[in-house]
């Protein structure tokens, strides 16, 4: 049983730091979504979606066309960036470097000023995984999610420590598929910001 996790492609406020933030996805990126699906050329038998718009509409629009049941997860929401929300990292050099230069080197002990702490992301994105795991009986699902996410997940999989969480390269529009039933089995990534 494999888990398709597709991150979301291109958004009107990619280059920023865009956890809570509903930005929707440009027509670059919802091509960018459409290729990866496409090159996985596997049968999907149900979606989950992280709520933001960016990951739902794609969503949304997928498991009509294919007539799937969709299920929204709020617990595959990206991470809260806090006080850097809507900031490129351009803009946080320019007035906070050290905080973050910290957040870049150990995400897990330096999460953004006033954004969620990483235990409780780690908290809740595992939740979501697990009950996925548990039901994996229902089919393969399409998971369409954020990058933060597919991160942690990786890590987790992988046996990585959590401040390694930004050294895993995750593209927009990229689809990682995981295994459920053995998630030790590592993943394989197709696509991603073509």
């Amino acid at each position: 049983m494999l888990a398709g996790v597709l991150r979301h492609g291109e958004t009107k406020e990619s280059g920023r730091f865009i956890g809570c933030t509903d930005s929707p996805l440009t027509p670059r990126g919802w091509r960018q979504m459409e290729r990866a699906v496409a090159a996985a050329g596997r049968p999907w038998q149900r979606v989950v979606t992280s709520p933001l718009s960016r990951c739902a509409r794609f969503a949304c629009h997928f498991a009509f066309r294919h007539s799937l049941p969709l299920e929204e997860e709020p617990r595959l929401r990206e991470l809260d960036f806090g006080e850097w929300e809507g900031k490129s990292a351009e803009e946080i050099l320019a007035s906070d470097a050290a905080s973050l230069e910290r957040f870049w080197n150990d995400p897990w002990n330096h999460p953004p000023p006033g954004g969620e702490p990483l235990a409780l992301f780690r908290e809740r994105v595992l939740e979501a995984w697990e009950a996925m795991c548990q039901s994996a009986g229902r089919g393969d699902p399409l998971v369409v999610t954020h990058g933060g996410v597919i991160r942690l997940l990786l890590c987790h999989l992988e046996g990585r420590p959590p401040r390694a969480l930004l050294s895993r390269e995750v593209p927009l529009g990229s689809l990682h598929l995981l295994n459920l039933r053995n998630p030790a089995a590592g993943a394989v990534t197709l696509g991603g910001a073509g």
